[in-house]
């Protein structure tokens, strides 16, 4: 069925085609995408995530996100853990946007654990890698 759904988007919109296919990284950085019109939301699931270990860039009409997922060592020293499901460490997902966007064309806000990503639509083109800022 995920295939068939990918599919189906793919058809739909090209603007979102994941950079990295079918991987584990859909898991850590679960994401939305809604068509608003003029513009697209993208809501990514980043609990425990500081504003400072997240950075956009925007390149070859790719938009890469990465992050830093930090858990605290410190707990096991003083606890035994159960279970563990969230685990510590960098990674990076990306989406293709297209060449017309610009980093100016995106607004960003970190608000309990979602990365909220503003996306306009048909903008001139840019080569360019740009960053960012999340407010």
């Amino acid at each position: 069925m995920h295939n068939l759904t990918r599919s189906y988007y793919n058809l739909m919109d090209p603007f979102f085609d994941d950079f990295f296919e079918e991987s584990n990284h859909h898991n850590l950085m679960k994401t939305d995408i809604i068509d608003a019109g003029d513009h697209y939301e993208m809501n990514i699931e980043m609990p425990d995530v500081k504003k400072s270990d997240i950075h956009l860039s925007l390149e070859n009409g790719y938009l890469t996100i990465q992050a830093k997922f930090n858990r605290k060592e410190a707990i096991r020293e003083k606890h035994k853990v159960i279970r563990q499901e969230r685990f510590s460490g960098s990674y990076e997902r990306s989406f293709n946007v297209g060449q017309n966007i610009t980093e100016s064309d995106i607004k960003a806000r970190l608000e309990d654990g979602v990365l909220t990503l503003l996306i306009n639509k048909n903008q001139p083109e840019s080569n360019t890698k740009r960053y960012i800022t999340i407010d």
